[in-house]
């Protein structure tokens, strides 16, 4: 028997959305972690390729940026050019989407790989930041905290030539300057006590705070579920959750385009849009 051609079929969205509501509905109480895939349709773009591998350059380690002055001159320069797009970037749907699962209560925590806040932006409460957040910056002497778009104030009053730079954005506030000559470049120090200055993340090399693993590893033993939105989980500090939802018997759902480090653990895998399914799957719960 024919189909009916005026019954237009599902569309790659609806049928992600219309599994993820599925297996949704089963839940009540699910640990959400989300990754770069929900902010590049901000304009902030992410780090891996649709098969794991690196599209760029690796970010810088921690251990190069502590030890060589060099390092931090081109990690700056780099930011000064890059955080403007960052730090005007907008919540897109997904997490406006995010915002509504939590709304509905049911969402145990919202843990983010994400450095750029918009999560916050959007009126998620009570995210966990694993990786920091880029809007701020630490003195590695004293602690004091500065807000990043003062520093920027700072870093352009101290190399005023760099207003007029212009690049292609990176990830996370940086920007690809491959060929340019920061050895030029001033970097400020601490206004309290001269000590140097870091964007408070976790760098590559660098361990995630273990209060942050803590808080979410109970949350985690608390969830019935663990969504992963946007992520390749690449990384061990956001792959290690996904391990320890498989060991004790708690589903796994994936939402991202691509390959992930995750996939023979998951019970539910949608090669999948997160900004177009997740409102469609809001809709959908509707």
């Amino acid at each position: 028997m024919n189909p009916d051609p005026s019954i237009a079929p599902p569309s790659a969205t609806d049928a992600a959305a219309a599994s993820l509501e599925e297996w949704l509905r089963s839940r009540r109480n699910v640990f959400l972690l989300t990754g770069a895939g929900c902010s590049t349709a901000s304009g902030i773009p992410d780090y891996r390729a649709p098969d794991g591998s690196w599209k760029r350059r690796p970010p810088v380690t921690y251990q190069a940026f502590i030890e060589d002055p060099r390092v931090r001159q081109r990690y700056w320069a780099r930011s000064t050019v890059g955080w403007p797009r960052v730090g005007s970037a907008q919540p897109n749907a997904a997490h406006l989407a995010i915002v509504e699962l939590q709304r509905r209560s049911l969402v145990s925590l919202l843990l983010t790989q994400n450095v750029d806040g918009l999560h916050d932006k959007a009126g998620s409460g009570d995210v966990l930041d694993l990786h920091g957040r880029i809007d701020t910056v630490r003195c590695l002497v004293c602690a004091r905290i500065e807000r990043r778009p003062d520093l920027q104030l700072r870093l352009l009053e101290a190399n005023p030539s760099w207003r007029a730079v212009a690049a292609q954005v990176a990830p996370d506030g940086d920007a690809e300057l491959e060929d340019a000559d920061t050895s030029g470049f001033n970097v400020p120090d601490c206004r309290n006590c001269g000590g140097m200055l870091k964007p408070d993340v976790v760098f590559f090399g660098e361990n995630v705070p273990g209060e942050r693993v803590r808080r979410a590893y109970a949350a985690l033993e608390q969830s019935d579920g663990l969504l992963v939105v946007g992520s390749s989980l690449m990384v061990y500090s956001g792959f290690r959750f996904a391990r320890l939802a498989h060991e004790r018997g708690c589903s796994v759902a994936i939402l991202t385009q691509g390959t992930t480090r995750a996939d023979s653990l998951a019970a539910l895998k949608l090669d999948a849009d997160c900004v177009a399914t997740l409102p469609a799957t809001i809709a959908r719960l509707s």
